[in-house]
């Protein structure tokens, strides 16, 4: 069934260059036109087809038919590619990284044809080497047969998705997957009525006795202590007062 789904779906096609090429012969020259063609349903087919001839109409048809045998499934994440891949051909290199959504196709010439064709929207493309648009799109072709899924990556491995999935994958699964869950109402919880026991009510007389019996008994007031008897003092003794010196007049002779 999916074969039938997948062949009932309109092919689209795009031209990416035409080009004269001319073969030189005895009696001259010989003109005749190549095309290269994209053919894709925009959902995850997509071909890449080559054909020559002496008209353009009978070259592109030529390249559509080409196209169409070597058509192939492109593995996407969403509206992406699952991983990051460098295909080469010849001299040519294509870098492809995953992108986030509403980046568009960051691409241009037959790369742009090839992944818009292929039914990737979200995608960032470089070309590393020749802007050969024939050698650029077999590149690009190159690249994207290169791609794996994660499930076909865990079952030649033996594991689980999870287990070959990068952490941030796997960190950003989890809340989604937290929040598909459905939420289940607790249910309020009833709170049992508090009984207050009654307070009996003692009497005031009974009151005013028990006050009395608890209320503590004066303290006699302590006796002051004996003043300490002062030591007595020692007598202080006088300064002697310094002695002058008399002067002696002297006597005459």
């Amino acid at each position: 069934m999916a074969v039938d789904f997948t062949e009932t779906r309109e092919l689209k096609e795009r031209v990416v260059e035409i080009n004269r090429v001319a073969k030189v012969v005895k009696g001259g020259r010989r003109f005749s036109f190549t095309a290269l063609v994209v053919v894709g349903d925009e959902v995850d087919r997509v071909g890449v087809g080559y054909g020559k001839a002496r008209e353009v109409p009978l070259a592109i048809t030529k390249a559509v038919e080409d196209a169409k045998k070597n058509m192939f499934t492109v593995p996407k994440h969403g509206s992406t590619i699952t991983h990051e891949v460098l295909g080469r051909f010849d001299a040519a290199r294509v870098l492809l990284r995953p992108a986030s959504e509403g980046t568009g196709v960051i691409a241009g010439g037959g790369v742009r044809a090839v992944l818009e064709l292929g039914g990737v929207r979200n995608v960032l493309a470089k070309s590393l080497g020749t802007t050969n648009p024939i050698n650029m799109a077999k590149a690009t072709v190159v690249a994207l047969r290169s791609l794996r899924r994660p499930e076909d990556v865990a079952k030649i491995r033996g594991k689980q998705i999870s287990e070959v999935l990068p952490l941030s994958a796997i960190a950003v699964a989890a809340p989604v997957e937290e929040a598909a869950a459905p939420v289940v109402a607790e249910a309020p919880v009833e709170e049992a009525p508090v009984v207050e026991a009654p307070v009996e009510e003692a009497p005031v007389e009974e009151v005013a006795e028990a006050v009395v019996e608890e209320a503590p008994a004066e303290e006699p007031a302590a006796e002051e202590a004996p003043a300490a008897e002062a030591a007595p003092a020692e007598p202080v003794a006088k300064a002697k007062p310094k002695r002058r010196g008399v002067r002696r007049k002297k006597t005459e002779e």
